[in-house]
C-alpha cells in the first residue's frame, strides 16, 4: 500500500482530477459528507490536489493502491454505501460485464472538504 508520504513513488496519473467524481449521485454524496473516497482503475489525482464540485473544494489527502479483496464495510462507507456488497452491486451496475475479482487492484483517492 502506498501512502501520502510516498507520493513521489506513485506512477503517473492516467486521468485528471476533474474526472474523479462525475456521477451526479456521487457528487451529491461528496457534497453531503457521505462520500470521502473514490476508487478508480487509474490514478486521477496527486496528494494535495484540489477537486471542485459545485463551487466547493475538496483536497486529496491520500492516494494508494488496494485490491478489491481488501475492501471492508468501512471502505464501502467511505464510498457512501453501507456494505461492500452494496458498493459492489453499484459498481457492477455502472460497468456491465466487468468482473469483480478479489485480486483486481484499484486506486483509492481519499479527500476531505477544504
Amino acid at each position: 500500500m502506498t501512502n501520502q508520504n510516498e507520493n513521489a513513488a506513485l506512477p503517473p496519473k492516467t486521468c485528471t482530477i476533474d474526472r474523479l467524481v462525475t456521477m451526479e449521485a456521487d457528487v451529491q454524496k461528496v457534497l453531503n459528507g457521505e462520500k470521502t473516497a473514490t476508487r478508480r482503475n487509474g490514478r486521477y489525482a496527486d496528494v494535495g490536489e484540489i477537486m471542485t464540485l459545485e463551487g466547493r473544494d475538496f483536497v486529496v489527502e491520500r492516494v494508494y493502491s488496494q485490491s478489491l479483496g481488501e475492501l471492508t464495510d468501512d471502505h464501502a462507507k467511505q464510498e457512501g454505501f453501507a456494505t461492500v456488497e452494496e458498493y459492489k452491486n453499484a459498481i457492477l451496475s455502472y460497468h456491465p460485464g466487468m468482473p469483480w475479482l478479489p485480486q483486481m487492484r484499484v486506486w483509492v483517492h481519499e479527500f476531505r472538504a477544504v
